[in-house]
């Protein structure tokens, strides 16, 4: 899992049967400094849109469990981010 920001959207004239009709989203991770940065196609189960926070799940359980077993993608965007705060270190 992890916490990324959606920076656009994609889509295909031609895609494989389990991604018909799925909002495919792009999300670029929050990097922790050193960390090359990346984007990745997440499946949206939620309506988020660019500029939102989102958490992203990745493997078979958690497509399986949010949006069907039949959908090509393991990136699953599982929750729309209202905020986050980081405890100070005691």
């Amino acid at each position: 899992m992890f916490l990324g920001r959606v920076v656009g959207r994609l889509w295909a004239a031609r895609q494989a049967d389990g991604l018909g009709g799925r909002k495919l989203l792009l999300v670029r991770p929050e990097t922790v400094r050193g960390e090359s940065e990346r984007l990745v196609v997440a499946v949206d189960g939620l309506s988020a849109g660019p500029g939102d926070r989102v958490i992203v799940a990745h493997g078979s359980r958690v497509r399986d469990l949010t949006v069907g077993e039949t959908v090509a993608d393991k990136d699953i965007v599982v929750a729309i981010v209202d905020g986050a705060a980081l405890e100070p270190a005691t």
